[in-house]
This record gives structure tokens, C-alpha cells and sequence, in this order.
């Protein structure tokens, strides 16, 4: 397609409200040829410190979470900027965003303001050629469809502290298509229901994922839940868990608030050592904080040739510290969220150096997320392989699923990512 019809022509955004209901960045950006596209940008709880800044407003809007000066910052300087850029030249237009924002963590302009920008740049230049966005990131391969990690039972951020650790999730591995895995992880999580009930807790409460919310007796009590779950759904998937250990953390190691427990980092990685014998656990997230190297390094010796050790708030979708997690031989897995990056080609680039160097990648959405579903194309157009939505309730949720499930339906027999631990290079 001529680049003339490519133009950004007018960049234009608006306060929009989050899963939480909380204020987010909506940005549409409109093409010389005519045309157009949304992006709203998600928001997380469990934020670590190292990620991209978000850029809020303070007062007495919202708890001070609006998002008022971050939409200025999208009409005024970033819309200056991005004026008659090509759309499909995401690379050209991340670093026009960084390069105006000059700061390492887009915290001037705000990476909710600059991320809006970036993804709607995408989406424009998807409708311009009249192409799916997970095929203009891929224009030659085979879709690949990522193989979903849902969440069953939450507790920490997500569920206020319902138990210390913040997720369990289940990974179908028995399933050949998407479809078949949405199905089976939704049987766990009905299963999970009805093991809650027995126990005697209610189910009514929903977490921010779409999760099951119950004020559980102890850590171990989730992932028994979460195995009988399985159990009962009479399926063959794992477990995964996600510690957010860096929200545990309290100065000189974790508190288990719910056992009133604290633990150094060595009892840290001994306890997860022992749930991994325990449970099903295949895939484990955060298990320690986000700057506990040492103790990184030491589950990393003792799990990972078995179990997926997935970083987080570690990585932050930062090349330079995921690089610096590769040469100290640190976990097997990286998670990637592009809000932590805060534009497309940030988290491209840690999700590309992630394979290169044999590390799994995760396409995670946030905790706060939207109605969008371009997520999901991501996941196919980058060939991340995994993908982590939430559940399988709450339409946030779901619309990630749904899109996955269209593009699955489009392309009869395309394949389904096989699950294995990674082994870096």
C-alpha cells in the first residue's frame, strides 16, 4: 500500500475507565487514507519498580489515579510529534515517543500516554492494509497460537490478600487446540468452585482476573484447591502460580501474612521448592522478589531444569535487565507486558531476546485491562507461544479468548504452541 495513504493524520485521545474502573488512556489515530483505530492501554496492581511509569494526575479525582494530563500529553505533544509519520513504521514511531519523552521510564510524558499512541500507531496501520494486526507483525508464517495459562484462584493484589500469593492458574496440556484448552480451563475453574463449596467458602466473590476470591486458610489450601480441581475436571493439565513475591516483600526478606510467617530468601526458595514437589506446579512466577538476584539464582539451580521459573517484576519487559538475568543464569521464562516496556517495539525487543537465548515468553495482559483485544494478536504475530489473560469470566478476560478463538476458526488446523520448560542456551 502507498505510504501516502499510511500518513498519521490526526492523533486524538480521551480518558477511558479500566476493568477497575479505574482511569486509563484511549487513543485513536486516524490515517491520510482514512483509516482509523482505538487502543486503550491496561493498568496493573502488583506494579514492580523497575517498570515504565504510568503518568497520573493526583487531586482528588479518582483516588488521584485520573489520567487528564497523560491525554494532554497525547493532543498536544505526542499528536505534534507523530503528525505525518508512517503508522507502519513501528520502530521510527516508538522512538519518535521515546525520544520526545527523554526520560528512561517515559515518566514526563507517561508510558499510559505513549502506549496509547504506539499500539493505536499499530492497529491504524493493521486497517490501512487491510490485515489482521497479528499478520502485518508476521506477514509469512503459519499462525502459531499461543497455549493459555488461566487463572483459577486468586488472593494478594488481585483478591485483597485473600492468601499471600496472588494466582493460581492451570495450563491445559493435553489440549491440541485452543479451543480445547479454553474448554478444559474452564472446567478447572468450575471444579475449583465447587471444591470451594464443599470447603465451606462462597464462591460470589470474583477477583480482578475473574479469578475465585475465598479468604483461604493458608497458601497450601490454594494449591490443594487448585489440584483437586484438575482432579475433578478429569483432564489432563498443571498447575502454574504466581508468588508476586516482591508484593511480599518486607525489608529484609517476605511475610506471609496469612501464616503470620516471615522467611529470608534461602526459606523462600525452600518453600516454593516444597510446593513444586507437592503440587502440580509446572510454571512459577516471581518467586522471589524483584531484586533478590541471589536467591533467583539459587531456585533457578534447584527448579530450573524441571519447572517454568517466569519473571516478572525481575524483568519488567527490560532487555538490559533481562540480559542481566541471562548472563547470571537466572530463571527460564520471561513475561512480557508492554505496558512495563511502554511501546510495541520496547517489548518486542525483550520478547525477541528472550528467544534467541532459548528463554520462554508469556504475553500477559494487567489486572486493570480493557476491552481490547490486540493482545492477543501479539501473541500470535510475536510467536510468544504463551499467553497469560486471567480466567475465563469477565469480558476483559474474554476478549482476549474470543479473538484467539476467531483467528483459530479463520485458519482450521492452525497449530496450538506445545508446552515445554525451556532450557536457555
Amino acid at each position: 500500500m502507498r505510504v501516502s495513504q499510511r500518513r498519521i493524520d490526526r492523533v486524538m485521545a480521551f480518558e477511558a475507565l479500566d476493568s477497575r474502573g479505574t482511569p486509563t488512556v484511549a487513543c485513536v489515530v486516524t490515517l491520510s487514507g482514512g483509516a482509523e483505530a482505538c487502543a486503550i492501554v491496561p493498568s496493573g496492581a502488583s506494579t514492580g519498580r523497575h517498570e515504565a511509569h504510568e503518568r497520573r494526575d493526583g487531586g482528588d479525582r479518582y483516588a488521584g489515579r485520573g489520567t487528564r494530563d497523560a491525554v494532554a500529553a497525547v493532543n498536544g505533544e505526542i499528536a505534534a510529534k507523530l503528525y505525518g509519520h508512517d503508522a507502519a513504521e513501528q520502530d521510527v514511531v516508538d522512538a519518535a515517543l521515546r525520544d520526545l519523552d527523554g526520560t528512561p521510564a517515559l515518566s514526563r510524558l507517561g508510558a499510559n500516554a505513549v502506549l496509547a499512541a504506539s499500539v493505536a500507531c499499530a492497529l491504524a496501520a493493521a486497517q490501512a492494509a487491510r490485515t489482521p494486526l497479528w499478520r502485518l507483525l508476521d506477514p509469512d508464517s503459519a499462525p502459531l497460537l499461543p497455549r493459555p495459562m488461566v487463572n483459577v484462584l486468586s488472593g494478594g493484589a488481585h483478591a485483597g490478600r485473600a492468601v499471600d500469593v496472588q494466582d493460581v492458574l492451570v495450563i491445559p496440556l493435553a489440549a491440541t487446540t485452543f479451543a480445547e484448552a479454553i474448554e478444559h480451563a474452564a472446567l478447572v475453574r468450575t471444579g475449583a468452585a465447587a471444591e470451594l463449596r464443599e470447603r465451606g467458602y462462597g464462591t460470589a466473590l470474583v477477583a480482578d482476573e475473574g479469578g475465585l476470591a475465598a479468604p483461604l486458610a493458608s497458601n497450601d489450601e490454594a494449591l490443594e484447591v487448585g489440584t483437586r480441581a484438575i482432579e475433578r475436571a478429569g483432564i489432563e493439565a498443571a498447575l502454574a502460580l504466581d508468588v508476586a513475591a516482591t508484593q511480599l516483600g518486607d525489608g529484609d526478606g517476605y511475610r506471609l501474612e496469612r501464616e503470620d510467617r516471615h522467611l529470608d530468601g534461602a526459606a523462600m526458595v525452600s518453600l516454593v521448592a516444597d510446593w513444586a514437589r507437592r503440587y502440580p506446579l509446572v510454571s512459577i512466577e516471581d518467586p522471589l522478589g524483584e531484586d533478590d538476584w541471589e536467591a533467583w539464582r539459587a531456585i533457578t539451580e534447584r527448579l530450573g531444569t524441571d519447572v517454568q521459573l517466569l519473571g516478572d517484576d525481575l524483568f519488567a519487559t527490560s532487555p538490559e535487565r533481562l540480559a542481566h538475568g541471562i548472563a547470571a543464569g537466572v530463571a527460564n521464562a520471561v513475561l512480557v507486558k508492554p505496558n512495563q516496556a511502554g511501546t510495541l517495539s520496547g517489548a518486542r525487543e525483550a520478547l525477541e531476546l528472550a528467544q534467541r537465548e532459548g528463554y520462554a515468553t508469556v504475553l500477559s495482559a494487567r489486572s486493570g485491562d480493557t476491552e481490547d483485544g490486540w493482545l492477543a494478536d501479539l501473541a500470535v504475530g510475536w510467536r510468544s507461544g504463551q499467553i497469560k489473560v486471567g480466567s475465563t469470566q469477565r469480558s476483559e478476560r474474554t476478549a482476549k479468548w474470543n479473538r484467539l478463538l476467531r483467528i483459530e476458526a479463520e485458519h482450521p488446523g492452525v497449530q496450538l504452541a506445545p508446552w515445554k520448560v525451556a532450557q536457555p542456551r
